[in-house]
């Protein structure tokens, strides 16, 4: 009759490989109970998008904003949040800043534990009071349209839907998770951005719900967007009969745009373009005023330091000594500079969809215009990950702005195991 023998012991280089391996095959396993409630989530989530579509919400519209803030002030109340409407008080004033800036939502959920955690998204949109008529919400097949729905409102209910999670998770491991919903971002966020940067300063983490566009990917980098605004005064005189008795405003601008049109380092991402320019009143008139005004784009903050720097030193060389020569730079959005906190968060956020076997695009080059993630970046060590909302298309469009619903389940699990294991030590 054979024997059987026993099992030879593991050497420590094939236990320690075995363990390894468990432990991703552990880890790939999703975590069922979280998929399942972020499916039950779905329609309220969509419900929700329904009544934020529904309250029009342009950044100039002082009195939608006050509603939609009272809307998701409540939400964020029933959730057991401690919530406040803010109105701003300190405002930077740009060259379109509006009298009136609308009001922001804030809410802090307070746990057990020590991570810092903050969600952010806008509920301003681009769009004139009136124009949700022409593009009210709907479902059509996979998709669910509707006036910003894509650009952000999705992002305020994604961030209102994974704190429900939360709370029906009973989990409460975080230290403390912080909501912050701006009234003015698609005007650059003047009343807001002060704010922004002071809460998001001493974050482990803040996660910004703009859309992750058709394919949902994760940006860590956006450009940075700057405008210069070049004045000059002349002196008028008959352009004709005495012309010598003016100073050409007209001259003067040419010279110095003309003279500041290499600050461009496309190398490093540095771009200044002259874009608009005016002068004179009439034909025979020497102009005795002119303006410009120039696009910039930056990859780093210091390069719109130095580029401010140089402007100014530019307009000191003029080619009429009589003429009076002004520059003012306005920073509209600094740069988001991918640093190695958010890199490994967003890389932990590909294990995470790896999990209900989805692919995660991370893009870590500036492509496109900023958001508000810039200026949760600029005095936090902590990671800051932007493009957490859903898959759409059509931001700023009149009749074809969308959110993919197939993306809601899936988002709503990152958002919920991005807290979670951020807040229980798995994510490091």
């Amino acid at each position: 009759m054979s024997r059987s023998l026993p099992a030879p012991p593991l050497t420590p280089l094939i236990a320690s490989l075995w363990l390894a391996c468990a432990a991703t095959i552990a880890h790939a396993e999703p975590m069922t109970d979280v998929q399942a409630l972020a499916q039950k989530e779905q329609q309220p989530l969509l419900d929700t998008l329904r009544d934020l579509v529904g309250i029009e919400s342009g950044s100039k519209d002082i009195d939608g904003l006050n509603q939609i803030a009272e809307r998701v002030a409540g939400q964020l109340k029933q959730l057991g949040g401690t919530v406040e409407i803010l109105h701003p008080t300190d405002i930077y004033r740009l060259d379109d800043t509006p009298e009136t800036i609308g009001p922001a939502v804030h809410a802090v959920f307070k746990g057990t534990g020590s991570k810092k955690i903050m969600l952010i998204a806008h509920m301003d949109t681009v769009y004139l009071k009136g124009m949700l008529k022409d593009q009210p919400f709907r479902v059509d097949g996979d998709k669910a349209y509707g006036l910003g729905i894509a650009d952000d409102k999705q992002g305020v209910a994604l961030i209102l839907h994974t704190v429900a999670m939360l709370q029906k998770l009973n989990f409460k491991d975080y230290g403390t998770l912080t909501v912050l919903t701006n009234g003015d971002e698609e005007i650059s966020s003047p009343g807001w951005r002060s704010t922004i940067t002071k809460f998001a300063a001493d974050q482990d983490a803040v996660f910004s719900f703009e859309g992750g566009g058709t394919d949902g990917t994760l940006r860590l980098a956006t450009s940075g967007i700057g405008s210069a605004y070049l004045t000059v005064q002349g002196k008028s005189s008959h352009a004709g009969a005495r012309p010598e008795g003016g100073v050409n405003a007209l001259y003067e601008l040419s010279h110095q745009v003309l003279q500041m049109k290499d600050l461009s380092k496309p190398e490093q991402g540095l771009k200044l373009n002259w874009t608009v320019s005016k002068a004179g009143t009439n034909r025979n008139v020497i102009p005795a005023d002119a303006t410009a005004q120039a696009d910039a784009r930056a990859l780093k903050v210091a390069d719109f330091d130095e580029l401010q720097k140089a402007l100014q030193e530019k307009i000191k060389n003029r080619l009429l000594p009589d003429s009076r020569v002004e520059l003012k730079f306005e920073v509209r959005r600094p740069p988001l500079e991918a640093n190695d906190a958010s890199r490994r968060v967003a890389a932990y956020g590909k294990t995470i969809y790896g999990e209900i076997g989805l692919s995660l695009k991370v893009d870590e080059k500036a492509t496109g215009g900023g958001t508000d993630a810039a200026f949760a970046a600029l005095k936090t060590s902590g990671a800051v990950v932007e493009g957490m909302g859903l898959s759409g298309f059509g931001a700023h469009s009149n009749d074809a702005e969308y959110v993919q619903i197939n993306s809601i389940v899936p988002r709503l699990y990152l958002a919920t195991r991005m807290i979670m294991d951020l807040s229980t030590g798995k994510l490091k």
